[in-house]
């Protein structure tokens, strides 16, 4: 067969068609004609509403995924968020709290040092303000510690009373502190008159009921004595001033077997309060006197 005779022309799967750079220029020109035609005419708007119109669905199913996710951690955000301020609530709540019981302490004190400053005025007696520092820690013995001591010269037996009335007496003197036995301790003793029948007695602490109080030692089962009598110092032991309040009559038991009566009474000072005024014993005073010229 002769060389001549074969078909030298690609078979039709190779052919390539247009040269790429025919098909550039058409493609490009065809591009710039669409979007002209496209804003000027508006052809392709339908088309794409359609078109969106049909992948909304798909477009909200691949979103629900993130949203969840999204609204799952919002909501922990939010809950954490809400317990924090809960948290911050309560804590101010109690501060404020706190600080209320503190200004109600304060003003309960401002009281009592207004009450204790007219008493000093109205008092003839030195005296002077003392704070409580602590209660002794022993449960056979009523005492209490204040922060007066020899370098204030508290003396020792100097009585010490409150508003309401006689607290005890400095039983140890410290530089810089002072121990005050208290009416209502077994070992402490005080000279009492009945502000209504004029009789005098001896005090003494006990203890009725598991409440401290005073007993009227060897009172006679047929004295004049009523619940509700006032007993104030009498004055004659050299150490109390007359006339300062001491208790009121709280319970009287007479047995016909016993010659005395039991007569009990409450103190009417508080044993619990913050501030205390230091008298001078009387015997004191009188020393100062006697030596002035």
């Amino acid at each position: 067969m002769a060389l001549e005779s074969l078909d030298r022309s690609p078979p039709p799967f190779f052919r390539v068609g247009f040269a790429p750079l025919t098909k550039l220029i058409f493609f490009g020109a065809l591009s710039v004609v669409l979007m002209f035609g496209d804003k000027q005419l508006q052809f392709t708007k339908p088309i794409r509403a359609g078109l969106a119109t049909l992948v909304l669905p798909i477009q909200w199913l691949v979103l629900q995924p993130g949203q969840a996710l999204s609204s799952v951690s919002k909501h922990f955000e939010s809950l954490n968020d809400a317990q924090q301020k809960l948290k911050q609530a309560q804590s101010q709540v109690l501060l404020q709290s706190l600080r209320a019981q503190q200004v109600e302490q304060l003003q309960l004190e401002n009281q009592n040092l207004r009450q204790l400053m007219g008493l000093q005025s109205s008092v003839a007696t030195p005296s002077q303000v003392a704070e409580v520092l602590f209660d002794v820690p022993d449960p056979y013995n009523q005492r209490i510690v204040i922060d007066k001591g020899q370098l204030k010269d508290v003396a020792l037996g100097s009585p010490v009373v409150d508003t309401g009335g006689v607290v005890g007496q400095v039983t140890r003197v410290y530089p810089l502190s002072a121990e005050v036995t208290l009416l209502t301790d077994r070992d402490q003793s005080i000279p009492v008159l009945n502000s209504r029948t004029g009789a005098r007695n001896i005090a003494s602490g006990d203890i009725l009921g598991g409440i401290p109080q005073i007993e009227l030692k060897f009172v006679p089962a047929g004295a004049d004595v009523k619940e509700g009598d006032l007993l104030t110092t009498s004055g004659i032991d050299g150490v109390y001033p007359a006339g300062l309040q001491v208790a009121r009559i709280s319970h009287i038991e007479r047995r016909v077997d016993i010659s005395f009566a039991r007569i009990h009474a409450k103190p009417l000072a508080d044993m619990k309060g913050r501030h205390v005024l230091i008298l001078q014993p009387i015997g004191a005073q009188a020393a100062t006197k006697g030596k002035t010229p």
